[in-house]
Formats: C-alpha cells, structure tokens, sequence
C-alpha cells in the first residue's frame, strides 16, 4: 500500500516515489491557505510550479492567481526553491 510521507514536504513521497502533480497541487493549496499555519505564497508558487512542470493544469491557474499577489522577488525566490527542490529530488 502506498503511503504518503509529509512529515517534511520537501522529501514528499509516496511508497517512496517522488510525488505527483497531484500531491504537489495539493501541497501547494495547503501553503496558500495556511492549513498548516501561517499563509505562505512563496512555498505555494514552489508547489504549484512544481506541479504544472509534472503536468497539472490546475496549479498553472492557481500559481498565476497567487503571483499576482507577490512581488518580483518573492516570485523569484519561489522559482529558485523550485529548481533547489528538483535538483534534490
């Protein structure tokens, strides 16, 4: 059966695979709302990046909507947390 490990959502996985699109839209809602916590668009745009270059149309519109609420560098910021993130994943 697989389980899904976020104890730590940067090493997300599932029956250790790297997650899908699925779980990285989902991971990228959780920041934008503040479900775990204080709102974090940074680490929501992270997510969503993540998730619409494995393919979910979805996060493609909800990480447009939340860059319209960030600045340059925070939008920055949130793209080079991306690529850190695929390059240890």
């Amino acid at each position: 059966m697989a389980r899904l490990d976020l104890g730590n959502p940067e090493l997300a996985t599932m029956g250790g695979q790297p997650a899908g699109p699925d779980i990285l839209l989902q991971m990228g809602l959780d920041c934008a709302c503040g479900r775990h916590g204080v709102t974090d668009l940074v680490a929501a745009h992270k997510w969503f990046n993540l998730a619409a270059m494995k393919g979910n149309a979805q996060a493609v519109h909800h990480r447009r909507d939340i860059a319209d609420e960030m600045s340059r560098t925070e939008i920055a910021e949130a793209q080079r947390a991306a690529r850190e993130w695929l390059s240890l994943n």
